[in-house]
């Protein structure tokens, strides 16, 4: 081949500074592009090999050699796949627009369809110019008669092209690295990247520091084999020692025998896994071998919940893998991270629009050939395509966590305080998801048993017709926890801040079911009947308590509602409207303010007639004690239903001492 100079052959102007800069967010990028490019060659060559047009060597090693070599600031990327003609780097290589692998697919795509073809050599190759001055190639296509090739470039828009000297079969691109660059031919720096990136590619991937002194390994002669190179041969020569026999005489026996071991270079080791375990059918995985995956892969030592394993080949090809981690709402971000592969490619962590809203806590990978991906393989193309992944994936759950339910009830319920929230908020967002889980929704009540919601409704319609009282703190409730325990009622507890919003969802589903907080309102099980006769003269006991608590307090607003409680030992307690207190809990997660517009000042002061310090609070209304007895029956409430403000606390505080010391005083 006479040699050959000329311009890139580029399509659309400026492409090529669009590739270098934009094209790709990270430039560490370019180790899964040549690395991926390499792979591309190999599966090429073996599916000629399949379709008997290239001859296969005796046991055909493919891999891809990544060499760095930071004194010389370059790094070599080779495989041994199918190489390129001097006409092919012409056309893959020189004009940019083409993509090899599509090309090859299109000519070859009736003949042959075991391995898809990853790459799109041409863009991809062009991501090393990000961070090289200089990249060559050294090719040599499997055609017999052809020659090598030679190609080099520095700068990416001109380049030269000449016969070149590659002895074997495949492709090695160089790299000569900008200054800005070095930390890429960095031998641990190296290996972080393609761990990342290629952890998982089809083909054996190796690291060779060419700055690094050879390292050496000791093996026994029977674990020799062809491919070592021994540098030296350690013989241990046999050992005996004389041993009396039990007649007296002697006799040498052999202790160890002759050895020898060989010292070899150290074999390579490769830094992927080409068999990943998502490849393999779910009856052949065994429980350990997910739970050492999930370790490895996302670093997480506490032992998921559970798994999915997703096999799927119609209407489109996907596997993977997905864990429900256990987490600590209280510490742990509630997103999880899906890793995406495209044939074993790494493509992103969390492309969010493949997995639904509501399952982004969960933790897992995703290997999908057919999907839609932009040039750089960062950004999905087709909505249509990605809904469909999304749904399927939703449907695999709400089918495993029903079928747990349905088959493994006490499991779980084990698992359900970790798999409530997200499966609460997977039913607000998506109907289809919320009608298959409908029946497996778990409340637990107050003893810790755990009720469906048709159960909830059936323990206690006698009591409470399609009402369900519910506790969001047992510690802030207990007062109103136990009152209800006393009484043989129920309720359930729901601790998240998706309860909220969830509760409201099954109210607007659920015709006539209503939820409320156990402190919401009393009960008329908690009172004693008020005779008809009576009904007048009680109210304007009330109005009189209203006016006597309101000025002790200087609270003109305050609610104030009096009580005949069976219980008379409770003096005083605190209700809050179930609807506006709703609305001044959405209104705080969502970080909006001021919520007093909303209902803030919606607590009602309850205080028990039947209690002595009430009766004395009506019967000494200008009293030397009133006022102080009136804070401290209000703070006391507020107390068990809450916390009081610093201001407050600090004056309940004083109020308290001066209250003790009057006692002692006595």
């Amino acid at each position: 081949m006479s040699e050959k100079k000329g311009s890139l052959s580029i399509n659309s102007e400026n492409i090529f500074p669009i590739i270098k800069k934009w094209l790709y967010s990270d430039h560490d990028i370019f180790y899964r592009e040549l690395i991926s490019n390499g792979c591309d060659a190999i599966t090429k060559l073996k599916k000629l090999a399949l379709m008997g047009e290239y001859e296969e060597p005796e046991n055909p090693e493919y891999k891809i050699t990544v060499t760095v070599n930071q004194k010389e600031r370059t790094i070599a990327v080779e495989d041994n796949g199918m190489g390129m003609t001097a006409d092919e780097v012409d056309e893959y290589i020189n004009q940019i627009a083409f993509s090899g692998a599509q090309d090859f697919l299109n000519k070859y795509k009736d003949k042959a369809n075991e391995d898809q073809i990853i790459g799109h050599f041409g863009l991809g190759f062009y991501s090393a110019f990000m961070v090289a001055d200089k990249v060559t190639i050294d090719t040599r296509s499997y055609k017999a008669a052809a020659a090598p090739v030679h190609w080099e470039s520095e700068g990416g828009t001109e380049f030269e092209m000449r016969d070149g000297d590659r002895e074997g079969t495949g492709t090695c691109v160089t790299l000569y690295l900008n200054e800005d660059s070095a930390e890429f031919s960095n031998e641990y720096r190296a290996r972080e990247v393609i761990e990342k990136y290629c952890a998982f590619m089809p083909f054996p991937i190796y690291l060779v520091n060419a700055d690094a002194e050879p390292q050496y390994e000791t093996v026994e002669k029977e674990e020799l084999t062809e491919k070592d190179t021994v540098v030296e041969t350690i013989v241990e020569e046999e050992k005996t020692e004389e041993k009396e026999n039990e007649d007296g005489t002697k006799e040498t026996v052999v202790v160890s025998p002759r050895t020898e071991k060989y010292k070899i270079l150290k074999r390579p080791v490769s830094l992927n896994d080409t068999h990943p375990l998502w490849n393999k059918h779910p009856n052949e995985c065994t429980e350990e071998e997910y739970k050492a995956f999930y370790r490895k892969v996302f670093l997480d030592y506490r032992e998921p919940l559970f798994w999915i394993h997703l096999n799927m080949d119609y209407p489109f090809n996907l596997k993977g893998i997905l864990y429900f981690p256990k987490i600590n709402t209280e510490y742990d971000s509630l997103e999880g991270t899906i890793k995406l592969y495209n044939n074993q490619v790494f493509i992103a962590d969390n492309i969010k629009e493949v997995i639904p809203e509501y399952l982004l806590l969960l933790k897992g990978v995703i290997d999908c050939p057919d999907l839609p991906l932009n040039v750089s393989r960062s950004a999905l193309q087709n909505d249509g395509f990605v809904k469909k992944i999304s749904d399927y994936i939703s449907k695999k759950v709400a089918d495993k966590l029903s079928g747990m339910c349905k088959t493994e009830r006490e499991t779980y319920e084990k698992y359900w305080d970790d798999l409530a929230p997200f499966i609460k908020f997977g039913c607000i967002k998506d109907e289809k998801f919320a009608e298959k889980m409908n029946d497996y929704i778990l409340f637990k009540n107050l003893d810790g048993k755990y009720l469906t919601l048709k159960d909830c409704l059936e323990e206690n319609k006698e009591k409470h017709e399609n009402t369900i009282f519910y506790v969001t703190d047992e510690k802030e409730q207990s007062q109103y926890i136990n009152m209800f325990q006393k009484e043989g009622l129920d309720a359930v507890i729901l601790p998240h801040n998706i309860d909220n919003p969830f509760i409201s969802h099954l109210e607007q589903k659920n015709e006539g079911l209503k939820f409320l907080r156990i402190d919401a309102d009393l009960n008329d099980v908690f009172k004693e009947e008020t005779k008809e006769e009576d009904a007048e003269e009680f109210g304007k006991l009330g109005e009189k308590l209203t006016g006597i608590v309101r000025k002790a307090l200087s609270m003109d607003q305050l609610e104030v509602k009096a009580e005949k409680l069976k219980d008379a030992s409770l003096a005083s307690m605190i209700t809050v409207s179930e609807e506006s207190r709703r609305m001044q809990d959405m209104m705080k997660m969502y970080g909006m303010g001021d919520t007093s517009m909303f209902g803030g000042n919606s607590e009602t002061l309850v205080l028990n007639v039947n209690h002595p310090l009430v009766k004395y609070v009506l019967e000494h209304e200008d009293g030397a004690h009133t006022s102080a007895i009136c804070e401290q029956l209000y703070d006391l409430a507020e107390l068990s239903h809450g916390t009081l403000t610093p201001e407050r606390m600090t004056k309940f505080i004083e109020r308290s001492n001066e209250i003790m010391m009057a006692m002692a005083e006595k």
